[in-house]
């Protein structure tokens, strides 16, 4: 069995499902790839149920009712992951802003001490390709705001590419990890940071979409701006419930 679980949470990525579910598994590594399917109209759920008939071993779906928020389609894979014994269990894009490949170094960290590797945009400058101006200065000019916020010394903690150790997802309490948005990533980190486990950044290269269409809006930017400072704020004085 793989000891490696990769989680992809999908809504309406029919142009991109096959592709990136295949070059996962042209990896040397052998990864097993979970998919978590929000019911998208496009028939991506029925287009992973064909590939499984290829990958019978290997390829999952999770369906769930309706769109429910990146974090909540996360908290089910780790559920499910931690359920069938996976000892590190990742997150990609479906889109192929994260390039499979880079789950091998992701893996190797980790293998070699880390207990969370971010596959990080902002590691060694700013590694993002395809991406307008504007985009890049609310991305980097928000991963400076958190770490401004929170003290982490984490220079992506909104970055979506990630390998978490099972003895990570273990210690953290998963039911309350509030943020459904892209906000959750930044939650994750900062209880990993608090739990003070060891997280390394792999510097990688992000390439915008090709296909499909981005899930970002403005109520995800504004769960990230306000939610920092509340989740700082629990953090400090409702510790246990945190």
């Amino acid at each position: 069995m793989a000891d490696g679980l990769v989680i992809i949470p999908t809504f309406n990525e029919i142009e991109n499902i096959e592709a990136i579910v295949k070059t996962v598994f042209d990896l040397k590594k052998d990864f097993h790839v979970l998919v978590v399917d929000d019911n998208s109209p496009d028939g991506t759920a029925a287009a992973v149920r064909e590939l499984q008939k290829q990958f019978p071993d290997r390829l999952f779906l999770e369906m769930r009712k309706e769109k429910s928020g990146l974090g909540t389609a996360y908290i089910h894979g780790f559920k499910w992951a931690l359920a069938h014994g996976y000892e590190y269990i990742f997150e990609m894009d479906a889109d192929f802003s994260h390039r499979p490949a880079d789950l091998s170094r992701l893996h190797r960290a980790c293998v070699n001490g880390a207990d969370v590797a971010v596959g990080s945009r902002y590691k060694k400058g700013v590694n993002v390709v395809n991406w307008p101006l504007a985009r890049i200065l609310l991305s980097y000019g928000a991963s400076f705001y958190v770490k401004f916020i929170t003290g982490m010394k984490v220079h992506d903690p909104t970055a979506g590419f990630v390998c978490y150790k099972r003895k990570v997802l273990e210690t953290i309490n998963l039911d309350n990890v509030r943020f459904i948005g892209y906000a959750f990533q930044i939650e994750m980190k900062y209880r990993c940071y608090l739990k003070k486990f060891k997280i390394e950044e792999v510097s990688i290269i992000f390439t915008d979409r090709v296909n499909g269409k981005s899930k970002m809006n403005g109520a995800i930017i504004r769960e990230a701006i306000f939610g920092v400072i509340a989740m700082k704020f629990r953090s400090i004085f409702f510790k246990k419930n945190f």
